[in-house]
């Protein structure tokens, strides 16, 4: 496909070109396994190569007026808006997107792309009083420079924007590694919509590359002074690490195991429709997914009725089909692990009410329910198309349940009295949770981040500015001050 090897290259200083390293990285369709790209690795000095070039550039772009920023971006928003058909093929194409997700990721990335248009004209400075007579107190907002953005492939446009848009946007530079498996929609495709959006060289640099290349270069790098990273808890402790060691900002949004409760006065067949997308939005792959389904015993039997038939009721199949719900997982390793995750949870005594199988990357929807309280599959975040059914009796059960899990991102409350979903969601160990909705939601100007092993940070909205920028104090005595020597 021409619109993948014309993408299929490093972008470094403004310039396309081969990476130089030994080997290739194979971009493939992972429905039909068809070779979209072969992209040669960037190494350790074209990461080099791409830092400095971001550090030449990013002095002019922050002293550059904030509203000829906007103007870059606004334009980004158009050529997006424009080229949202090849877009949305890329994304089916590249990570085995349905229609409804390619749609779903498009229309959120829209909305990121209009909050960072507004985020270049956010940062604001402040004069403080000083208990020294004659003292002015300035403190300004400041670019931090360079940001270093890596990227999953779950929804890897929106989330590779998500932080590349505002940093540029409040005056930084970019290094973006898109994931190995979407370096086109996660990486080039950006970049070369902010080059034809008159993004001046060097400002965003993409490197398509893997840690067997580079190790950690991308983050012991003296340049980038904050790494955005999207992707699992295992490799966010990682990242987390080596920045602090480096004493880098390091703001990570990581995996989940969100609860989605259904109370004992829920609307059933609504609860039913939340739990079902929200666990099985583009196959499961989504760090909100609803990993765990609480129902309270009174509407046990009702709601796993209907869930289940509901479930029953998806197509699988080709991601291009329109009426495509469940589209293949994005390799043949997430396929096995799923597949082997559910085999080995049915062994140990699950019942399977429905047992998913592979074909291929496909996997057809698993439900599952009668899991022992010390079940590993509890504990643990499940990236494809299986949904744990758990009982509970009473709230006090509900939240102990929910609280059970090293994760803290997502979660959601279903209840005919807003205000006890209320009170539960406080009661939540979670960054984020949702009254009578689902699990899977992101807003432009709302805080989003998680607890525990989650994440650390916020995105969206002013957590932008506290992400991509930092705060610098100027003082000026306009008398003279008394020194003690």
């Amino acid at each position: 496909m021409s619109f993948f090897t014309d993408l299929a290259h490093q972008y470094i200083d403004g310039e396309w070109r081969p990476g130089k390293g030994s080997w290739d990285i194979i971009d493939f369709n992972p429905f039909d396994g068809e070779k979209l790209a072969s992209i040669p690795v960037a190494t350790a000095d074209e990461v080099d190569q791409a830092y400095r070039a971001a550090e030449r550039a990013q002095q002019a772009w922050a002293d550059t007026n904030p509203y000829s920023r906007r103007a870059v971006l606004e334009k980004a928003l158009h050529l997006v808006e424009e080229r949202e058909p090849e877009i949305s093929e890329a994304i089916v194409a590249e990570l085995g997107g349905t229609r409804l997700k390619a749609a779903f990721e498009l229309h959120l990335a829209k909305e990121f792309l209009r909050e960072s248009i507004q985020l270049a004209l956010r940062p604001a400075g402040q004069i403080l009083p000083s208990p020294t007579e004659g003292k002015e107190n300035r403190v300004y907002r400041v670019p931090v420079g360079v940001v270093g953005v890596i990227s999953p492939f779950n929804f890897p446009f929106l989330l590779s924007l998500k932080s590349v848009a505002p940093a540029l946007a409040l005056g930084n530079a970019v290094v973006l590694k898109p994931h190995q498996n979407t370096p086109i929609c996660g990486g080039t495709l950006l970049a070369r919509i902010f080059e034809d959006a008159g993004l001046p060289a060097g400002l965003l640099n993409v490197v398509i590359t893997d840690i067997a290349e580079i190790g950690d270069t991308l983050l012991e790098h003296p340049v980038p002074q904050v790494i955005s990273f999207t992707g699992s808890d295992k490799v966010g402790r990682h990242v987390a690490t080596v920045c602090a060691t480096h004493l880098k900002r390091a703001v990570l949004e990581l995996g989940g195991n969100s609860a989605l409760i259904v109370l004992d006065d829920a609307d059933v067949d609504y609860a039913v429709d939340a739990a079902v997308f929200s666990r099985y939005v583009h196959q499961g792959q989504v760090c909100m997914a609803a990993n765990r389904i609480l129902v309270d015993r009174a509407v046990e039997a009702e709601f796993t009725e209907k869930f289940v038939a509901k479930v029953a009721s998806l197509t699988v199949g080709d991601p291009a089909d329109p009426a495509t719900r469940i589209g293949p997982l994005i390799n043949s390793s997430q396929a096995e692990s799923v597949s082997k995750l559910v085999d080995q949870t049915v062994a140990a005594g699950a019942t399977a009410l429905l047992h998913g199988r592979a074909d291929g990357n496909l996997v057809s929807p698993s439900v599952l329910t009668g899991l022992a309280p010390d079940s590993p599959v509890l504990q643990q975040e499940i990236f494809g198309p299986v949904a744990l059914l758990i009982p509970f009796d009473g709230e006090e059960e509900a939240v102990r349940i929910a609280n059970d899990t090293p994760y803290g991102l997502s979660g959601a409350v279903h209840t005919g009295n807003i205000e006890r979903g209320v009170r539960i969601g406080q009661r939540i160990h979670t960054g984020m949770i949702h009254i009578n909705d689902g699990t899977v939601h992101d807003e432009p100007i709302v805080p989003f981040g998680g607890e525990k092993s989650s994440g650390l940070g916020r995105l969206n909205g002013d957590s932008m500015v506290e992400a991509f920028t930092t705060q610098k104090w100027i003082s000026i005595q306009h008398g003279r001050s008394r020194f003690p020597f």
